[in-house]
């Protein structure tokens, strides 16, 4: 086996590992790169190493005389004895596993005379670790049929595993990650150089030592050219094959497939792109240039460019900062094309050009750099560039002397800082030290202190509170724009503490002016549509969002974009509009990953949308994705959506155990949070209905009250359909089918204006009605299921009740469920005929050994059976989750 990849990537410890593995003594070789100049150096320790055999003997003594006489007249013959006492050594070796490591530096005489003497001896195991293998290659000196591996690089819970001794927050780990593409030694190295190379904010220029020294070796591997070619590729920010191709020429590819080969470009991109396996690459070779060099590259790039904005960029760049005559005009381009990379959405270019405007801004220009730099912390703040919003902001504070600039720069340096500020107490205080006496200028300070108690926090009531002050401050000041803003935080917030003033806090908003530089997802038209939405008033929400939409797209404001098109998805997917539902999600993950935003949020929409209308395995993967990146950003809003919406497939799916444990962190979340208003985020009838699916029905009785209770006082009539679909299956699991399908009839005929919501509850209809054996309606219930799904396109379901409808088409009308179990019983009674005992049936179902042992008892004296044997005839195992009408 032939073990290879970059420095770093663990070739040595695997190689060791599976040597270890074999169960055989290990004898490894390890040349240096000193030995590489050597003829025979790998055949010397090889026989030294077994030197207790004759034949080891007879090999150094042999290497020892043909010492520089491989270009005598007698060096063919010489070799041919090397290969066969070589052979015999092998051949004479007690059994032993061979490890060849840094096997690129095993000297051509000895490789040739290894790879024939292993021939010989095809039972010997042999692990060989080497750098590259590049595809060319062919065989291996080793062995023509030997298994080549790429050692692949550590996955993220694999690397956060590998540094939990350095005790680094999650953000740390993902950014040492992104700077190591997986490389253990490479991350180890960084983590070893402390907070400056794993804490966001720190200068990147240049990495530590033995960092440095680490991803020297990598690029040592390749030639020269390759180097020449990847530091152009490094110094543009989203480098591609058609410009590189344009600056190496024909020569490009092969140059590209012997970095790929050497591990330091990440293969198969798509649109093609050029990615570097670790950022740390590309950081080196930019610092490794001389100031001078680096603008003579930038030219050749601008010459080369075939996107006008980065054609900018590079003349930027290219240019010598120093030169007065030229900074006007420099700056006057790179703020012009950081107005066009906005436009386009890609916020992380817009921020490099806006900066680069502010510093070639002159000094005596000062309004002007003022201007510019806060446009550049803006920047920033939308994609989480924290290093650039902090150069920015120094350049604010120590040029600018006025109130207002200092506070929007200190704000929006917040905003840059999202979840992972670890000075967020210092900056507030530096910004109400800079707004004292200004209440206009304290009002924007508090709205934002209320945005990071909520979703930092986790605290709606002081976040509340703090609103509130603001709007009072803002008012007194005469400023409606902050007022508009406050109150519509206030009314936010309102609405999840479930207090009734909410809708006329947010009727003050409305009425007044909007500013032109409000973001549009914190207008009140953005958070009046999001209510029109949690009250299933859908064509108002669609309405209302629409044109902030198009305002959002034509400012350039990304993250605005997405939140509105995130509502647009949610809107038509409950609407049963589920192509239009796919497009608006893929527009808003498309453009978050683009503008290297948070994925949380459109994670979570996604996930909503796949889950009806294409695949729930896809709809699982995005949600999953969306709790881990909320988690690890701290984000506690849409940890709970993620979480909701992974409690929701697995339960659709028929994992009611696993959907159990991601609501009940979603219940817990929600009470930390103190959020009241059952219509903003619905997982309670879910719960519910996983509660009832494991046997908890008391404790889903008591949910299903509660909820029903608080929906009725707020007048929240759009949740109580799905709450009274979960009533009904409580009822059919206490075996109470006519009550129940009636409950369920009339939730069906109130969802007609919700198709999907109405499908799902025809299907519990249908599963309902097949318990109560009455196969006629059950029949009808799914029929209606699929013709609904289908002439919505919500595939996902239709495929779910295709398969409820096929099942009652096909089986015989005499195989049915036993009558009068319980949905518990039943359930224990399927999983005892399946063969499950008591302690696994006890584990399924979450309950006590004892408490099955009872149930099983109850259902032989219902079902007059004395054995298990006669269970497993009467009860066909699994049908309950074959029944369970979910995609």
């Amino acid at each position: 086996m032939v073990l290879f990849g970059p420095p770093g990537i663990g070739k040595t410890t695997a190689a060791a590992r599976l040597g270890r593995q074999l169960g055989l003594p290990v004898h490894r070789l390890a040349p240096g790169p000193q030995d590489a100049r050597i003829p025979c150096a790998g055949l010397l320790e090889l026989a030294l190493a077994l030197q207790p055999l004759p034949a080891a003997r007879e090999l150094a003594e042999a290497l020892d005389g043909a010492a520089g006489e491989p270009d005598s007249p007698d060096g063919a013959g010489t070799a041919l004895r090397l290969r066969r006492l070589t052979a015999a050594v092998l051949r004479d070796a007690p059994p032993l596993t061979l490890v060849v490591d840094n096997a690129q530096w095993l000297d051509a005489a000895s490789t040739a005379v290894l790879g024939w003497a292993l021939r010989l001896a095809p039972a010997l195991p042999v692990v060989v670790a080497e750098r590259a293998r590049r595809p060319e290659a062919g065989g291996h000196w080793c062995g023509e049929d030997a298994a080549t591996v790429r050692v692949p690089p550590l996955t993220a819970p694999q690397l956060a595993t590998l540094l939990a001794p350095y005790r680094l927050t999650p953000r740390e780990v993902e950014r040492i990650h992104l700077r190591s593409g997986g490389n253990p030694a490479l991350a180890l190295a960084l983590a070893d150089a402390g907070p400056s190379a794993s804490r966001p904010g720190e200068d990147e220029a240049a990495l530590p030592p033995p960092a440095r020294r680490l991803v020297g070796e990598w690029l040592h591997e390749v030639s020269a050219p390759v180097r020449e070619l990847l530091t152009l590729a490094a110094l543009d920010d989203r480098p591609d094959l058609a410009l590189l191709g344009r600056l190496a020429g024909p020569a490009a590819e092969q140059l590209l497939v012997e970095a790929e080969a050497a591990g330091l470009l990440d293969p198969g991109q798509p649109d093609g792109r050029v990615r570097f396996a670790a950022s740390a690459i590309g950081t080196e070779l930019a610092a490794r240039l001389p100031d001078s060099t680096r603008r003579l590259l930038h030219a050749r790039l601008a010459d080369a460019g075939h996107d006008a904005v980065r054609r900018d960029r590079h003349a930027v760049l290219a240019a010598d900062p120093a030169d007065p005559g030229a900074a006007r005009q420099l700056a006057s381009t790179a703020t012009r094309a950081a107005g066009r990379a906005r436009l386009r959405g890609e916020h992380p270019l817009a921020a490099e050009l806006s900066l680069l405007a502010a510093e070639r801004t002159p000094r005596e220009d000062a309004e002007l750099l003022t201007e510019r730099a806060l446009t550049a912390v803006r920047d920033a703040a939308r994609c989480g560039d924290l290093p650039r919003s902090r150069s920015a902001a120094r350049l604010v504070l120590g040029h600018d002397s006025r109130p207002a600039p200092r506070v929007d720069a200190l704000l929006a340096l917040i905003d840059a800082s999202g979840q992972h500020l670890h000075s967020a107490d210092e900056l507030f205080a530096d910004a109400v030290h800079e707004a004292a006496g200004q209440p206009d200028l304290t009002a924007r300070i508090l709205v934002r202190q209320a945005i990071w108690a909520n979703v930092n926090d986790g605290d709606p009531q002081r976040a509340c509170a703090l609103a509130a002050r603001a709007a009072g401050l803002a008012r007194s000041a005469g400023d409606t724009v902050s007022t508009a803003m406050a109150l519509t935080m206030q009314a936010r917030l309102q609405r999840i503490l479930g207090r009734p003033e909410a809708e006329a806090t947010l009727g003050r908003a409305l009425s007044l002016p909007r500013g032109t530089h409000i973001p549009v997802n914190a207008t009140p038209e953005h958070l009046a549509a999001r209510h029109a939405l949690f009250d299933d008033r859908l064509d108002d929400a669609r309405t209302a969002l629409l044109p902030l939409l198009v305002e959002a797209e034509r400012t350039g404001d990304a993250e605005g974009t997405v939140d509105v098109l995130r509502g647009l998805a949610e809107v038509e997917v409950r609407a049963g509009r589920c192509t239009r539902a796919v497009d608006c999600a893929r527009r808003a993950q498309e453009l978050t990953d683009r503008a290297a935003m948070p994925p949380g949020p459109a994670c979570y929409t996604s996930a909503l949308v796949a889950g009806a209308a294409t695949c729930t395995d896809s709809a699982l993967a995005q949600a999953r994705r969306g709790v881990d990146a909320s988690r690890q950003g701290g984000n506690r809003v849409f940890l709970s959506r993620n979480l909701s919406a992974v409690g929701h497939l697995l339960l659709v799916t028929g994992h009611p155990k696993e959907a159990l444990e991601a609501l009940e962190e979603v219940r817990a979340l929600e009470r930390l949070q103190q959020v009241r208003d059952p219509s903003v985020l619905r997982w309670h009838a879910d719960l519910a209905e996983a509660l009832v699916a494991v046997g908890r029905l008391g404790e889903a009785d008591d949910l299903l009250a509660e909820t029903s209770r608080a929906a009725t006082e707020l007048g929240r009539s759009s949740v109580l359909p799905a709450l009274e679909r979960s009533r009904a299956l409580l009822e059919a699991a206490r075996g109470d089918y006519d009550t129940a399908a009636r409950r369920l009839t009339d939730a069906a005929d109130r969802l007609h204006l919700l198709p999907l919501e109405r499908g799902r509850t025809l299907l519990a209809l249908s599963h309902t009605e097949r318990r109560g054996r009455r196969r006629a309606s059950a029949r009808a219930a799914a029929r209606s299921a699929v013709d609904l799904f289908t002439a919505h396109g919500a595939h996902a379901w239709t495929d779910a009740a295709t398969g409820t409808l096929h099942r009652l088409d096909h089986a015989p009308a005499a195989i049915g469920t036993p009558p009068r179990l319980t949905g518990a019983e039943q359930r224990c009674a399927e999983l005892a005929a399946g063969g499950a005992s008591n302690r696994d049936i006890a584990a399924t179902l979450n309950v006590s050994v004892k408490t099955v042992e009872a149930t099983l008892t109850r259902i032989y004296r219902k079902l007059g059976l004395q054995s298990r044997v006669q269970l497993a005839r009467t009860v066909a195992p699994g049908r309950a989750r074959a029944d369970r009408p979910a995609p």
